[in-house]
């Protein structure tokens, strides 16, 4: 196991971890992006399996938040405003009248601390009271961490010195037969989540718990991406353009995997499994929009998918959802772990 470091610009640095098997992670403490991800294929070859860019400054320029850190709290907040013990608390609102990942000033195209270890790369920020429109100085680490049985670790720690909401995620855009292959319709996805917090014209929960059995949104036995991303008379399927929606993991933990995933063209298989009660999964309906990738790749429209593990959208304003709400000094812990297994 080893870990390298190189220049990725004045100030920000690229780091990648390397495992035994030749799997790579590479990040960076410019927005904490996990810049590439390499796997081993059917054949044994190395696969990028992560969308991104080749400079810093495609990052700072980055409508998409490929591979990046969100917080203060990812995902949306409607009217971009919450109250907090009698208190409102006005946000940023960078997508019509709601905030969307953190508002104008994303924790992802800014600088972290970095800290190395053996097979792992810690990245710290000090995100002060009012910052984003949120109470409390917080202390926020982030660690990404490899295994010798090719499984990335992203493990969150944040606190702060006030009661607030904490809501991390990482914002990568997976495609298994490679960043630069084109379309993700025709791989597989399975997902073991019986419900979706429905959204309205905005994206934003209604707070209905929508089961999602014998729809388009059904992912509960393995399908192709693209199998039901047309069928229109879905209403969800309309509202996000595609999928784009929270949903909720029958089975938080790390003893069953809240996503299985499948590539017939690379043969590679990846497993995500985590503590937190939902799951963005967003199939890149947005991505045609913005030109130029790591290599001067296109990425067209379904050009990757995201699986933002995350406390539910507009949970501050959604009583009946899973409480996001931290005391000062109480700690946010989690942890999302993807793992290849071989075939």
């Amino acid at each position: 196991m080893s870990v390298s470091k190189k220049s990725f610009s004045d100030a920000a640095s690229l780091y990648t971890i390397e495992n035994k098997n030749g799997m790579q992670v590479v990040v960076s403490d410019f927005g904490g992006v996990l810049q590439a991800l390499r796997v081993p294929d059917k054949n044994g070859d190395l696969v990028d399996v992560v969308c991104g860019y080749d400079t810093v400054e495609e990052y700072q320029n980055n409508p998409q938040y490929q591979g990046q850190l969100v917080g203060r709290f990812a995902n949306r907040i409607g009217g971009a405003e919450f109250t907090l013990q009698g208190e409102t608390y006005k946000l940023d609102a960078n997508e019509g009248k709601n905030v969307l990942h953190g508002g104008f000033k994303p924790y992802g195209i800014r600088m972290w601390d970095a800290r190395t270890e053996e097979n792992a790369v810690e990245f710290t920020l000090l995100s002060p009271d009012g910052d984003q429109g949120m109470p409390g100085n917080a202390a926020i680490s982030v660690i990404y961490r490899l295994s010798e049985e090719n499984a990335l670790h992203i493990k969150y720690h944040a606190v702060a010195d006030k009661d607030t909401y904490f809501n991390l995620t990482n914002h990568a855009y997976f495609n298994l037969a490679g960043h630069d292959s084109g379309t993700i319709m025709d791989q597989y996805m399975q997902l073991a989540c019986s419900k979706i917090t429905a959204i309205d014209a905005e994206f934003i929960p209604t707070g209905e718990l929508m089961d999602v059995t014998g729809t388009a949104m059904d992912f509960l036995e393995e399908k192709q991406i693209g199998r039901d991303i047309d069928m229109r008379e879905c209403e969800q399927i309309q509202m996000g353009n595609g999928y784009d929606h929270n949903y909720v993991i029958d089975e938080p933990g790390y003893d069953k995997p809240f996503v299985r995933c499948f590539s017939e063209k690379s043969g590679i298989v990846m497993e995500g499994y985590t503590d937190l009660p939902g799951v963005q999964v967003y199939s890149g309906n947005n991505m045609g929009a913005v030109k130029g990738g790591k290599g001067g790749a296109y990425y067209p429209c379904h050009g990757g998918f995201c699986l933002e593990t995350q406390y539910f959208p507009d949970t501050p304003n959604k009583s009946n959802f899973p409480s996001c709400f931290y005391q000062a000094g109480q700690a946010f812990e989690s942890e999302t772990i993807y793992k290849f297994p071989k075939l």
